[in-house]
């Protein structure tokens, strides 16, 4: 288990919100259905009596191709539907929305821990002053370009590099980063593109990758399963682990060798912990995945990075790597290629 926790107080809130902003992307940010070059960034606040504060912030992206969910339709549920039930405390009986619902369970969990003067790292019990850094790498426009951009998170001292590929980006890319680094970790994430026969999955296997992210579409794990077994690179799941159900699945069928743990994708950090925790029993290594976050998101993240289980180097980066200006203080790379485990700190809106 991830440890006992101190009991915190009871708090019902006085308000509970929902905050929007945008903030500009330092980088475009490629998804399934296009490019986004602003984040649309779904808050919410919850406020006591006393004026203690909490933040939640929602993963959704602003269009709903890494999963069913986007900005706008979460806005909409939270609105009339989960708020409303958390300000009476009772049940939403909403079905799926997992990232809305983990931005609630945020913002409940943030103003609890404001109130009992504590912050999130230290009553989650987090064993490390500091994680492993690794950054994420989109679909460049050329090889070169690439290169290039790998060369720059390199000098900047990230320790993983993940690589996004799809059918007909993938082979020649992420051998040309392989020769030019060859002792970089270096991962790949195909997003769930390709399919089990797919003769550029047994060509990625001779690369000396670190793993293969979510080869397969979420639903397949019976064909991850026959790649986890045919493969001699590491399988990691992403999207097809949403719940311990979905990850007993996985492991009765043997369809992974890694995950990708993300708190919003299932549903927030309670879930997560139970996630974690069954991963860890299963001797699955497990590393913290990030959903073009803000401070408030990245704050849980860097938090559940820092606990018993989490052996991998996540794709969570520092604050400029999308951003000029965040939410909050700023997540700034250590020279040793971590990121610090902090409290957040106040949250700041444009």
């Amino acid at each position: 288990m991830t440890g006992a926790r101190p009991p915190l107080p009871e708090v019902r809130p006085a308000a509970l919100e929902v905050v929007r902003t945008t903030l500009p992307l330092l980088t475009p940010f490629a998804t399934a259905t296009g490019t986004e070059v602003v984040r649309e960034v779904l808050l919410v606040r919850a406020r006591d009596e006393e004026g203690h504060e909490g933040w939640g912030e929602c993963g959704a992206l602003s269009q709903p191709g890494y999963t069913g969910e986007w900005v706008h339709g979460a806005d909409a549920v939270l609105r009339r539907f989960l708020l409303p039930a958390a300000s009476e405390g009772r049940p939403a009986g909403v079905a799926g929305h997992p990232m809305a619902a983990a931005a609630v369970e945020a913002a409940l969990l943030d103003l609890r821990l404001a109130v009992a003067a504590t912050d999130l790292p230290s009553w989650l019990g987090a064993v490390r002053d500091r994680v492993p850094a690794g950054v994420a790498v989109g679909v460049g426009p050329s090889v070169d370009a690439l290169l290039a951009e790998v060369a720059d998170h390199v000098a900047a001292g990230y320790r993983r590099m993940k690589l996004k590929v799809r059918p007909g980006w993938d082979v020649e890319p992420v051998r040309a980063v392989r020769a030019a680094w060859p002792d970089l970790p270096v991962g790949i994430d195909a997003n769930g593109s390709y399919r089990a026969g797919d003769d550029a999955l047994t060509a990625l296997d001779g690369l000396g990758l670190v793993e293969i992210e979510q080869p397969l579409p979420a639903d397949d794990l019976l064909g991850s399963a026959g790649l986890a077994r045919r493969l001699a690179t590491p399988v990691c799941l992403d999207e097809s682990v949403t719940s311990v159900a979905t990850l007993e699945s996985a492991l009765a069928l043997g369809a992974l060798d890694h995950l990708n743990l993300k708190p919003a994708r299932v549903g927030g950090l309670a879930s997560a912990l139970a996630v974690l925790d069954r991963a860890r029993d299963a001797g699955v290594p497990v590393w913290v995945g990030g959903m073009l976050a803000t401070g408030v998101g990245k704050a849980v993240d860097v938090a559940l990075a820092a606990l018993p289980g989490v052996t991998l180097p996540g794709d969570l980066p520092a604050s400029r790597r999308w951003f000029a200006r965040d939410l909050t203080e700023p997540w700034e790379l250590l020279p040793d290629g971590t990121l610090p485990v902090r409290p957040r700190g106040p949250v700041t809106l444009p």
